[in-house]
């Protein structure tokens, strides 16, 4: 069952290569960190404040792009752990179907923040990463 989180927190750093956006569930206490870029946490960040760009972001493009194909994007989730590294999907409403599409777990988080939609955590691999 997916767990719906918030994004809690992200934290920048100018002298590490390695930035963190920190996940928080909207119904509990279980939180944990995703390691991500520079330019994803920047670009969450400015949503996040809502910082105009003059011209459509990466982010605010895909959004446009569902959107203008008669498509909604529901949510996004984190569907897997795998050697380290986190997958997520953007789940996309599109003709009456549910369309999977595999992107970065930053990407995604920046997505959601960008079209308001929530993000949700496979149950296993929120057991992974808090030692559950």
């Amino acid at each position: 069952m997916p767990v719906h989180m918030e994004l809690r927190r992200i934290i920048i750093s100018e002298i590490h290569e390695q930035q963190v956006v920190m996940l928080k569930e909207v119904d509990g206490d279980r939180s944990f960190s995703i390691m991500i870029g520079i330019f994803e946490a920047t670009s969450i960040d400015r949503r996040v404040k809502h910082l105009p760009s003059p011209r459509p972001l990466t982010h605010d493009l895909v959004a446009s792009v569902v959107e203008n194909m008669g498509g909604e994007l529901r949510d996004v989730y984190i569907s897997e752990l795998r050697d380290h590294t986190y997958y997520a999907k953007l789940r996309i409403r599109l003709n009456g179907e549910m369309v999977e599409v595999d992107c970065r777990p930053s990407d995604a988080i920046a997505l959601a923040v960008t079209a308001s939609t929530p993000i949700y955590v496979a149950e296993d691999v929120l057991d992974e990463v808090c030692g559950e």
